[in-house]
């Protein structure tokens, strides 16, 4: 099983930044991809961005230019620089990882984890 935590959420007047940080903890095998998706209130959950274990990003256009994601493969970590927020920023971040886990007879149990979430609120 693998354990994600987030962390680097809060309050934030419109046009700051702020830094989320995920790690991800476990047997693991490789992890395929990253990516940070957010929900507000009353909303569905969408992606924000997401980085393979190569390096290949992907932005939502509502963030692309203000956001940055990257990672840290051999800490089994992940960051998400965002800057220029707006208050339509404002929601609950997730960290989800996907990939293989070391699994029982040289087997490699794909795996999909999310984490508990970070707020964000971006107000003045």
């Amino acid at each position: 099983q693998v354990h994600i935590v987030e962390s680097g959420g809060g309050l934030v007047q419109p046009g700051g930044s702020l830094r989320l940080s995920c790690t991800a903890s476990g047997v693991i095998f490789s992890i395929s991809v990253m990516g940070w998706y957010r929900q507000a209130p009353g909303k569905q959950r969408e992606l924000v961005a997401t980085i393979t274990k190569y390096g290949t990003t992907n932005y939502a256009d509502s963030v692309k230019g203000r956001f940055t994601i990257s990672r840290d493969n051999a800490k089994n970590m992940m960051a998400l620089e965002m800057n220029s927020l707006k208050p339509e920023d404002t929601a609950v971040y997730y960290c989800n990882a996907q990939g293989m886990i070391v699994g029982a007879f040289g087997r490699k149990p794909d795996f999909n984890s999310w984490g508990q979430g970070t707020q964000v609120t971006v107000s003045s």
